[in-house]
């Protein structure tokens, strides 16, 4: 056979797909496409032909073909098994098929058809009502539509988790994964990838039975916004609240229900671009929503003459001049839904001018579109979906706009903003109930009517809480805890409070929170009072944070227990070099302070503060008004563990930006959810490590291989017969700054490189001393840092909650959000954040797009 040469291939649109007959694998549309093809032809070139045969260029797309693979042919029997083609690779298969196998001389191909989005708001659920096949005479054929179809294809952010940077605290991203469309996600493999030719995507898994196209037996839809509704009546956790997924989500294909979603004929007809008389909805939402989706995409105006909870009646703004178009909608009551009654239609008038807004792309429209966006990733910022809607409808909206829908789209996710107060109280009976132990302490504030005080309300002030497994992992972590505050993005203001510890393997876990009004004196104090009170108990302790005022008073308090020798505090280098550059400019000066607050012996100090005084005295002066032992490393007496920043909490709070525009109802519930996936899965990794034999964590490790690469070019000269105190003489130096020789004292952990003891592990010196001696290091090293230890943080799990409507009663005042915290209702949300040069982009971090965050192009070129 020559290479160009043309053949007839069968196409099956319809039937289904039946397994283990006589042959295998056998389709059963009994009237099949015959569409000619070459050995040149493309994947892309293929599907474009069995479109354009049936008809349904913009009502249907394939989503993939199931080819009948010969595979065996015994005594002129072929048996055939199922090979899905995605792919031009793919379909070169089956041109090598029919080159090995000629007796099989017309190939057999399943093309599995799904809906696109249609204009009128209907989802293209029945192929035989929306167009036929222009070359068959068996198929009644029918007008298609005049209405321009469009298929968002919007890339998604994932929902953030604490699990981002859990390995070394700076917030590297790990992985990705793609969201399957709805209609092959989780179906079983059957027959599919047993042999040789399996294919190992889940995506292309089949059932064995792959039920008709044609619709008849699709079940009546839902209403556009369900799934939502109040959180109290919420009995499992949307799968957000756990996620921990690292990176972001691809969502390609179909977003789930659509805008205009759910309009149905009386015989079922589903996706059609023109009312029909008789057509019908779930209900009056559905049915306004799917009306205004048909003007903004005809690009016309139209008014509303009467609506009521009985009845709907909508006309053509140019009504009577030269445009009769006017719909009537009705209920009802007997079954319940919507009807269209009377429909003059379809547009004759045109636009009298150009607008680049549309009066019917209102905030509902907005909220129904973005909802798969919002669904998947609560975070993602309204510049994507303000472009992702300016694209879906050809009309721009106003931010503000798409904040308001999106802040509807949550609260039809999440729960109402003001109700999620009331479900705070029930939410600490309901986790102190599944898990004992918990602690959540909740204050309000009473609600004055005409100068009385109400009883049967009251404003939510604050509320801290912890979870038993978090206060017993702190035992077992490093002596130090960085606190932040980070501001909530919802219909309320507000300020998260964290607590974070990490453990000897450089993993951050959370180990309190508190919601207060703002980051001041009195909030700082409730918070750091329950943290010291029922988490941080023990003595010694180190607490890490930035120059605020409000946490200044609240350590210095006599009677909280954060003073010394219980406590110490110690500042974040990037917030103080912050405060630097704000009095002196330039990026050398500030980089001359922070090598010396990192600086971990005095010599080294002098020498970079030496520096900084020959550029001004002036900025010697200003970091001498600070205490040394709060912002240098040198003076800390080992209690940092190398930590200078506040990173660690930085961290967190780049994560929560998943939550911190929920109801705060969903926002406590995260926390609950996303720690016991954090537990889960940083415990199995500890028990994998300590099964296999290994004694520290991977960091320790990572860190003592480095030392001993450098170590081995050392002299060391041994000073006392109980091999306890060495000199050491550096052959070439190791570093931008070194001393040469260095006194080793493995007795009392010291060095004067300063390594030993601020990170509680031998340096490099003290390896070589080891070596020398003949002593193993691992008795050096700080128990923090075995992995029994790591272990032990996450050994306490939590409990499965119990379904909320087995929580008790709770039988308070309602509890009600501070009306003086609504965020301003008119005009683009202000932004509350204080930028300084903490927050420019460093030059050597690769540049993301500014619509999709993903690297490697601009928002101008964003696919």
């Amino acid at each position: 056979m020559a290479s160009e040469e043309s053949f007839v291939v069968l196409v099956h649109h319809r039937g289904s797909i039946k397994r283990k007959t006589r042959s295998g694998v056998k389709f059963t549309d009994k009237d099949p496409l015959c569409i000619v093809v070459n050995p040149m032809t493309s994947y892309d070139d293929l599907v474009r032909s069995v479109l354009m045969k049936l008809g349904l260029e913009g009502a249907k797309r394939v989503k993939k073909f199931f080819y009948r693979i010969p595979v065996t042919i015994l005594h002129d029997t072929v048996k055939y098994d199922c090979l899905t083609i995605g792919s031009d690779e793919d379909l070169q298969v089956m041109f090598l098929c029919r080159r090995q196998f000629p007796e099989v001389r017309t190939p057999e191909l399943h093309a599995k058809l799904i809906d696109v989005v249609s204009s009128s708001g209907g989802s293209n659920r029945n192929t035989t009502n929306v167009a036929t096949a222009a070359g068959s005479s068996s198929r009644a054929a029918v007008a298609s539509s005049s209405v321009p179809v469009y298929e968002p294809a919007v890339q998604l952010v994932a929902s953030p988790s604490f699990a981002v940077d859990l390995n070394d605290g700076v917030g590297d991203e790990v992985g990705s994964f793609d969201i399957l469309p709805n209609a092959l996600e989780g179906v079983p493999p059957v027959g599919v990838g047993d042999g040789v030719l399996g294919d190992a995507d889940e995506d292309d898994v089949e059932p064995d039975t792959i039920e008709d196209d044609s619709g008849d037996e699709v079940g009546a839809t839902g209403p556009a916004l369900a799934g939502g509704g109040s959180s109290s009546g919420t009995q499992q956790y949307p799968p957000h609240f756990s996620s921990l997924d690292l990176d972001a989500m691809r969502h390609e294909g179909v977003l789930g229900h659509a805008v205009g979603f759910g309009a149905r004929d009386a015989e079922g007809t589903a996706g059609l671009t023109e009312f029909q008389v008789g057509q019908q909805f779930q209900d009056k939402d559905e049915a306004l929503l799917s009306v205004k989706s048909y003007s903004i995409r005809r690009g016309v105006q139209y008014k509303v003459l009467e609506s009521d909870h009985r009845r709907y009646v909508g006309k053509c703004s140019e009504f009577g001049n030269g445009c009769t178009w006017l719909i009537r909608l009705s209920l009802r009551k007997r079954k319940g839904l919507w009807e269209v009654k009377r429909y003059n239609g379809p547009h004759t008038c045109l636009a009298t001018s150009i607008s680049s807004d549309h009066r019917s792309l209102d905030y509902y429209v907005i909220s129904a579109f973005i909802m798969p966006m919002v669904r998947a990733d609560a975070s993602v910022s309204i510049k994507v979906l303000l472009n992702a809607t300016a694209a879906h409808f050809g009309f721009r909206p106003t931010y503000r706009r798409v904040w308001m829908a999106k802040q509807k789209a949550i609260a039809l996710i999440y729960g109402d903003w003001d109700e999620s107060y009331n479900d705070i109280p029930r939410w600490v009976l309901g986790v102190q109930l599944t898990m004992p132990g918990s602690v959540a302490v909740l204050r309000t504030s009473p609600v004055r009517v005409g100068g009385q005080v109400d009883e049967s309300q009251a404003y939510f002030h604050r509320l801290f809480w912890t979870f038993p497994p978090c206060i017993e992992a702190f035992r077992h972590c490093k002596p130090l805890v960085s606190i932040d505050g980070t501001h909530l993005y919802g219909k309320y203001g507000g300020t998260l409070l964290i607590a974070i510890a990490q453990d000897g393997n450089s993993n951050i876990l959370p180990v309190a929170f508190a919601l207060v009004e703002g980051e001041n004196a009195e909030s700082w104090t409730f918070f750091l009072s329950h943290l010291r009170e029922h988490v941080t108990p023990q003595p010694g302790l180190l607490v890490i944070s930035d120059r605020h005022n409000g946490i200044k008073a609240a350590l210095e308090a006599l009677d909280e227990g954060w003073l010394p020798p219980s406590a110490y505090r110690a500042f974040c280098i990037r917030h103080v070099a912050a405060n630097f550059a704000l009095t002196f400019k330039g990026k050398d000066a500030r980089r001359l302070l922070v090598n010396a607050a990192y600086a971990k012996t005095e010599v080294e100090f002098d020498y970079w503060f030496d520096i900084l005084r020959s550029e001004d005295p002036a900025m010697c002066d200003w970091a001498n008004r600070i205490d040394y032992s709060l912002w240098t490393q040198h003076r800390d007496e080992g209690r940092r563990f190398g930590h200078m920043t506040t990173n660690i909490s930085e961290c967190v709070n780049s994560i929560l930006k998943g939550v911190r525009n929920l109801p705060v109802s969903s926002l406590v519930k995260a926390t609950y959810c996303r720690l016991a996936e954090l537990f889960v899965r940083k415990g199995r990794e500890a028990e994998a490590q300590m099964g296999t034999g290994q004694q520290f964590s991977q960091h320790l490790v990572k860190c003592i291989e480095a030392n001993l690469k450098t170590a081995r070019c050392f002299t060391v000269t041994l000073y006392d017969r109980d091999n306890s105190k060495f000199t050491v003489a550096e052959t070439t130096p190791t570093g931008s700054f070194s001393l040469g020789t260095y006194r080793v004292s493995l007795a009392s952990r010291t060095c004067d490189c300063g390594y030993f003891q601020a990170l509680h592990f031998p340096c490099q010196h003290a390896l070589a001393c080891c070596a020398y001696s003949r002593l193993t290091w691992t008795s050096y090293v700080h128990s923090v840092y075995q992995i029994s230890s790591v272990f032990s943080v996450y050994q306490m799990g939590f409990t499965p909650p119990i379904p909320e409507g087995f929580w008790p009663p709770y039988d308070g005042p309602t509890v009600i959000p501070d009306p003086d915290r609504r965020r301003a209702r008119e005009g683009r949300p202000r932004s509350t954040r204080i930028r300084t040069n903490m927050d420019e982009a460093d030059p050597n971090r690769p540049k993301r797009c500014d619509l999709c965050r993903q690297p490697g192009h601009t928002r101008r070129c964003c696919p």
